[in-house]
């Protein structure tokens, strides 16, 4: 959380707007917690969230918090330079020590799982900066620059959908903005060549689809450029001078463009180089970097030979099932994967690849969400106030991105939710995928865990600003399950074989992440596997084990935390008998924030006991 690249991802994707602590009044201690030590806890994390707002200031701004005594972080970025990522990993260091001071022994419930859970992001930070010097600190990415990570990748979306303008001064923090992006870019570059003197070099398909996106960037008129088109319609629609259009014009071709036209060559020399070398146990200290980013990722202290097998255990039981579905609709020739991939591929499952389209398959996708949200109070104590919309990813970035994902909508309901489906070839995923995908990432999945951790009362602000791969991933992946057994499919089964594909699609992750960065599998071989046993066009399994190679561990954290979400509901089923209440499991385990998985069994479990008493 507190590494600012982690940070500014999750502040642009999946967090929204709200309140600071300090201003929604202090919370009351847990019944056994001691209110003095609350009180101490809860000023040390209002320092903590201080103090991120002003290193990180596009955190600021994606949360909606750049405003009154925080204004002034509007017109400015982060430092991305090698001396701000070193005082990043003293500060680390400095809050453990300062957390350290809080006696963890006075806390219980809902305090004591905020206290753990600030601890454990600051604990494997910690341990990933003291492991490694590399990657711009933590463990979340090798490569500072890559096809998926980098300024130049999400920064226009950030300032298009995050960096609002309302008045002059908010026009004019975006141009201050604007030339803060190409000292960031400068700053990358530095971090670049610092890890390559290190021994950390992409491979080299990582560099060339960076290297496309990148000339993708470059190659665009300047008029047409995300960061340019965007202050000239928004400042037109506030009746701002028209000279913004003129001046960001001129700062992204006379500073922008110069600036990731220097990443991009240094791309092309380090191309004549790199190596073909998928995982990251050919780095300085690899496997270790891999342990800590699985730790980080999946909050799971599991080792990757044994999430290699239960990923093999999984494939083979969900083929399975996939198997006996097909089968009752009269398909039973040839394997799973190769059916699938008939599937796939027949047009009368394809929406026709047109804007027109397009825009029926998002309206159709609507029409789901809609039935959905019909049956949530039946399942769900607490809903959501903020609304979902399905949007496409936009045309600049969609090469490089995944299939869809999620970003959060502001508290005060101007900003809705939003799930971006990724459209740059419809026939990627065929219909009867479609609706997993959106159950995923819309309603029961992201949208609901996501907004409902934002509206909770009660938690201090940096609850709010902590995500967890294993957790919310392994809520949305849950989520996928939990619409088979709500009847999302009672009349649809190759719907039923979409879900399941999706779930078999985790559980090959599992096989091919540790494959990858555990085991010696190419990259080719990984593609292999992954179209076989899957029936994907190789072109989505290409960008798939690409994503897996930028971001090593983050693909193990969907199914193990599913896992865990299951077992938890099983437990609490088992142990509470009648008693036992869908909607309050719901409300336990999602009404508590995002945590680490170990930090929610101790929830559940304090949730059981209480249910018990």
């Amino acid at each position: 959380m507190f590494n600012r690249r982690d940070l500014l991802l999750r502040a642009a994707t999946i967090s929204a707007a709200l309140p600071i602590f300090s201003l929604v009044g202090p919370r009351e201690a847990d019944a056994a917690s001691n209110p003095q030590e609350v009180a101490k806890l809860n000023a040390l994390f209002d320092k903590f969230v201080d103090d991120t707002m002003k290193r990180n200031p596009e955190t600021a701004t994606g949360l909606g918090l750049d405003t009154g005594k925080l204004a002034g972080l509007k017109a400015h970025l982060s430092d991305y330079s090698l001396a701000a990522t070193e005082k990043e990993r003293r500060d680390c260091k400095q809050r453990l020590a300062e957390m350290k001071a809080i006696d963890r022994k006075k806390l219980s419930g809902i305090d004591a799982a905020n206290y753990d859970t600030v601890w454990f992001v600051n604990e494997v930070e910690d341990e990933a900066n003291s492991a490694f010097d590399y990657g711009g600190g933590g463990a979340n990415s090798p490569y500072v620059v890559s096809q998926l990570t980098g300024t130049y990748q999400f920064m226009p979306d950030f300032m298009d959908t995050q960096h609002s303008i309302e008045t002059k001064a908010d026009a004019d923090a975006y141009l201050s903005r604007m030339t803060e992006l190409a000292t960031a870019m400068d700053q990358e570059l530095e971090q670049m060549r610092h890890d390559v003197a290190k021994g950390v070099t992409p491979p080299d398909f990582v560099i060339d689809k960076a290297l496309v996106l990148m000339q993708t960037f470059l190659d665009t008129p300047v008029n047409e450029a995300t960061l340019v088109a965007s202050i000239t319609r928004r400042a037109k629609e506030k009746g701002l001078p028209s000279s913004y259009a003129d001046k960001a014009a001129t700062i992204y071709s006379s500073k922008i463009v110069p600036a990731l036209a220097r990443q991009a060559a240094y791309f092309k020399e380090l191309r004549k180089t790199a190596v073909h070398d998928a995982g990251v146990a050919r780095l300085p200290k690899g496997a270790e970097f891999y342990r800590i980013a699985l730790k980080q990722y999946t909050t799971s202290t599991m080792q990757p030979d044994e999430i290699h097998q239960t990923g093999l255990k999984l494939v083979e039981q969900l083929t399975a099932e996939i198997d006996t579905l097909l089968k009752s609709q009269g398909i039973a020739e040839g394997t799973v994967g190769q059916r699938l991939s008939k599937l796939t591929t027949d047009p009368r499952y394809l929406y026709a690849n047109t804007d027109d389209a397009k825009e029926a398959l998002i309206a159709d996708l609507n029409a789901k969400v809609a039935v959905v949200q019909a049956k949530l109070p039946e399942f769900f104590g607490t809903l959501p106030k903020a609304k979902v919309e399905i949007r496409r990813v936009p045309k600049a970035t969609e090469a490089g991105a995944p299939g869809g994902y999620y970003q959060g909508g502001s508290l005060d309901g101007t900003r809705p939710g939003i799930y971006y489906i990724n459209l740059r070839d419809t026939a990627e995923v065929p219909k009867w995928a479609l609706p997993t995908l959106t159950f995923h990432e819309s309603i029961p999945g992201h949208h609901l865990q996501i907004t409902l951790s934002n509206e909770a009362k009660g938690l201090p602000l940096i609850r709010k600003m902590i995500g967890f791969s294993g957790y919310s991933e392994g809520w949305a992946l849950y989520a996928e399950q939990f619409a088979v057994e709500i009847g999302m499919y009672r009349d649809d089964v190759l719907g039923h074989v979409g879900q399941l594909q999706g779930a078999l699609f985790r559980a090959v992750r599992l096989v091919v992440d540790t494959g990858m960065h555990a085991m010696g599998w190419s990259r080719e071989k990984a593609i292999a596997y992954y179209v076989d046993t899957l029936g994907e066009k190789e072109s989505a399994a290409v960008t798939e084990i690409e994503r897996y190679c930028v971001w090593p561990g983050q693909a193990c954290s969907y199914m193990l935390g599913k896992i865990t979400w299951l077992k938890l509901r099983a437990s609490a089923r088992l142990a509470l008998g009648e008693k036992f209440d869908i909607r309050k499991f719901h409300d336990a385990g999602l009404l508590s924030g995002g945590l680490p998985l170990a930090v929610l069994e101790t929830v559940i479990g304090d949730y059981v006991t209480a249910t018990k008493a």
